[in-house]
């Protein structure tokens, strides 16, 4: 919980103060993914079971709110890739599941893309962040499946994760496109013949 604890010459939450942070982190993904970014605080705290005061307290704006789920998430892709990559049958196996879950982390962010495009200064950095963070774990991913003789080695992380991300475009408002399915027919398409 890199967003919460290890800001500098701040001292590092307890255990319980970190859970309890992560507790709200969830509940308000989780409304982000239902109702968007704007919902109601009130129903943030409901799922998360506390009062709206705590909410408050850990985040005194819907910005820093906003901000810390984003980066919550973007640290458990980041983490997600060395364990997959350790975890799974082949490194192409690995890189597939983690595309996944950065499909995940992709379709669920609505109003998101709206808010990052807000003139408020809590947003400036998220997408250097995310880049940041998520194509190393990419690129590690991918150069293992090249060195392992599993696809083409010529793909950089960049350009693979763009692409995913423009076919998720759109995937939570229509009913009829499958963004899964395509970035499956792109992850297949990696593979040596």
């Amino acid at each position: 919980m890199a967003e919460i604890d290890s800001e500098p010459g701040l001292p590092r939450k307890r255990a319980d103060a970190r859970r309890n942070a992560e507790t709200l982190l969830d509940a308000a993904a989780a409304a982000f993914v239902a109702s968007g970014v704007e919902v109601p605080v009130r129903d943030i705290a409901a799922r998360a079971g506390v009062g709206v005061g705590t909410i408050y307290r850990h985040f005194p704006t819907r910005a820093d709110l906003i901000v810390a789920v984003y980066r919550h998430q973007v640290e458990a892709c980041a983490e997600a890739g060395p364990i997959l990559l350790a975890d799974s049958a082949t490194p192409h196996a690995a890189l597939a599941k983690w595309i996944n879950l950065f499909v995940d982390f992709l379709i669920t962010k609505h109003g998101l893309a709206r808010a990052l495009q807000s003139d408020d200064a809590a947003f400036a950095t998220l997408h250097t962040y995310f880049l940041d963070r998520l194509v190393p774990v990419c690129a590690q991913l991918l150069d293992a499946a090249g060195e392992a003789g599993e696809i083409r080695r010529d793909i950089p992380a960049v350009e693979l994760m763009r692409g995913v991300g423009n076919l998720c475009i759109g995937a939570e408002d229509n009913a009829h496109y499958d963004a899964r399915r395509m970035v499956g027919l792109v992850i297949a398409g990696l593979r040596r013949r």
